[in-house]
């Protein structure tokens, strides 16, 4: 029976000595605000809009946390838990993110919550794992910026989606070129005074004339997609309605020539996506890496307000984790054993970073 105690005692402190303490645990900590952080949290920015459907692209807010995990044979992974604010352009607007306004409290903003993957190597960026999601800023909070500002509205409400099939009527009414089909409602508010409703969406053109449309199902989008965003609100009168609209046509996404094989030089046309690429923040680097595999989002919910990352964006799952084997979504990468020393370095916390909008 003493032999059987100590042997346990034995094993208790064998499994204490094994076990790995803070600098040990096999990643390092780094400043939230240090630049190289900063790199990877934009090439994660980056990749939320070139990868978003609908709704709006987003910008960086704080960095809530990072972790780099050396990789082997070479590299380093950052694990990063970032904070996006909605910008005010489109998805489909081709106006470089840094030119894009912020939204503000006071028109209902939205937060986006965001964790990554990213592989730094050769110097290059490329997203392992990708997850969001987001959400529109309190009803409470919105009253105390703004008592009177409007909250977001549904967009199948009945008030919107008329409002927005009037606008859409009104731009084509008084347009002398194509026709324009509707793409998406992006937004919507109902405003108690004057009792009116504003809405937002996306449109494209198709091959019909505007003023010579008498069956729209029959129009087709064009080959070299041409999209436009449209902000209109509708006033309601006594005996009738007000619609104002204005809209902006974006310029036309050229026919992209396929690589063809056997060394042909005969190319052929490829349409478009219809999200185009944005433009890289200037700090963050061309994004190459591993191949990912699209990650199934869940199904949106019925009377949603706003478009959520968490069904807009295709997040991704990573065929590849730090330590270069196989890992699955939510699983943290197997980096180093227990055994193997790693060098005890400076603790460096100063998480979360800087806000570089407000905080909601």
């Amino acid at each position: 029976m003493k032999s059987l105690v100590l042997v346990l005692c034995l094993a208790q402190l064998w499994g204490c000595h094994s076990a790995p303490h803070g600098p040990g645990l096999g990643y390092k900590e780094l400043n939230c605000d240090d630049p190289e952080t900063e790199q990877a949290a934009l090439v994660a920015v980056d990749y939320i809009n070139t990868h978003l459907l609908q709704g709006y692209k987003h910008t960086l807010n704080q960095i809530d946390k990072v972790k780099v995990w050396p990789r082997r044979p070479m590299g380093e992974v950052f694990e990063i838990e970032i904070d996006t604010l909605e910008t005010t352009c489109h998805v489909l607007d081709p106006t470089p993110l840094v030119n894009c306004s912020v939204r503000q409290l006071q028109q209902h903003a939205v937060e986006g919550d965001c964790d990554f993957h990213v592989l730094k190597q050769g110097g290059q960026f490329s997203v392992l794992f990708a997850k969001c999601d987001s959400s529109p800023d309190s009803a409470e909070d919105v009253r105390k910026v703004c008592p009177d500002c409007p909250l977001l509205a549904p967009l199948n409400d009945t008030r919107v989606v008329h409002a927005v099939e009037a606008a859409l009527a009104a731009f084509n009414a008084r347009n002398n070129g194509s026709y324009f089909q509707l793409v998406e409602v992006s937004r919507a508010q109902l405003v108690p005074l004057p009792f009116s409703t504003y809405v937002e969406f996306a449109v494209a053109a198709t091959d019909c004339v505007a003023k010579e449309v008498t069956d729209p199902a029959i129009c087709n989008l064009l080959a070299e997609k041409q999209y436009g965003f449209c902000r209109s609100t509708l006033t309601e009168k006594v005996g009738g309605e007000d619609v104002a609209v204005t809209c902006t046509v974006f310029q036309t996404q050229p026919v992209l020539p396929q690589p063809q094989p056997d060394n042909t030089n005969t190319p052929t046309p490829v349409v478009a996506s219809a999200v185009p690429a944005a433009t890289q923040p200037a700090a963050a680097v061309v994004v190459v890496g591993p191949l990912v595999v699209a990650a199934p989002p869940p199904p949106a919910p019925v009377h949603r307000a706003h478009y959520d990352l968490r069904h807009a964006f295709t997040g991704v799952a990573s065929v590849e984790s730090a330590s270069g084997e196989a890992f699955h979504v939510g699983k943290a990468p197997t980096v180093v054993q227990p055994s193997v020393p790693v060098a005890a370095g400076p603790v460096v916390r100063p998480c979360p970073g800087r806000i570089r909008h407000f905080k909601i």
